[in-house]
């Protein structure tokens, strides 16, 4: 898991080194694709039940699981890179979002708030917790400051697959829910949005979007429970 973590961030990174308008998130892909397979590792989202592509590449409204295309990037757009990577049978997932040249002040509030929501939910992921205390605690971050936190897409285990139990939802009551255990990985991904938190599927049947067709950011870590409390296994800078 750590292997796969290491990859998966290394990735991140090299992504957010790479952005910049007049490329297409097709050449993200590409990019990603190169890095992944270049230290070993198998794109974990190609082909995952019928995905065609590396990454998830989703701008401005579209939230999660946009599929990578002939889409130019503009000076202004934010953009959210979704990355898995499989190892020796294991599996890393993390996500970012990425601003594209110069964007506007209300957009890194955003950005920042939703990083932020992440390290809040991180926090409460320690051993004897339960999965509601990690949504309680994203939850109230992203409320307080007047976000739509979204509700129909959710963190999950990951491990030998892609999505595992349990469910790790950015929202509910605080002492609910799967208990955590040492040894458990859990990836945990707060979607903030600047309107409401209702979403709708594009006829793709992939990119989800706003509902309101407002903009939208996305952070995901995959960490481990462990005694010492949670260890982020996708770091990157």
């Amino acid at each position: 898991m750590r292997k796969a973590g290491e990859i998966v961030g290394e990735t991140l990174n090299l992504l957010k080194a790479s952005v910049e308008p007049g490329m297409t998130t097709r050449d993200l892909d590409r990019i990603a694709f190169r890095e992944i397979t270049r230290r070993g590792a198998t794109p974990t989202f190609k082909g995952y039940r019928g995905f065609p592509a590396t990454i998830c590449a989703s701008v401005n409204e579209e939230i999660v699981h946009g599929i990578p295309g002939k889409r130019a990037l503009k000076e202004g757009d934010i953009i959210k890179v979704d990355v898995g990577a499989t190892i020796e049978g294991f599996i890393g997932d993390a996500a970012v979002t990425i601003a594209v040249g110069e964007v506007a002040e209300p957009l890194l509030a955003l950005m920042e708030d939703t990083r932020l929501g992440l390290e809040a939910g991180i926090r409460a992921a320690v051993p004897g917790a339960r999965v509601g205390d990690i949504g309680a605690a994203v939850q109230a971050y992203g409320e307080a400051r007047g976000y739509g936190v979204v509700r129909d897409f959710v963190g999950h285990g990951v491990g030998r697959f892609l999505h595992e139990d349990p469910q790790v939802p950015n929202y509910g009551v605080a002492g609910r829910g799967a208990l955590l255990r040492p040894g458990m990985c859990i990836a945990i991904e707060p979607m903030f949005n600047l309107g409401d938190w209702r979403t709708k599927v594009m006829e793709d049947q992939w990119t989800v979007v706003t509902a309101d067709g407002k903009l939208s950011s996305h952070f995901e870590h995959s960490i481990a429970i462990t005694e010492q409390g949670p260890e982020i296994l996708t770091r990157h800078s």
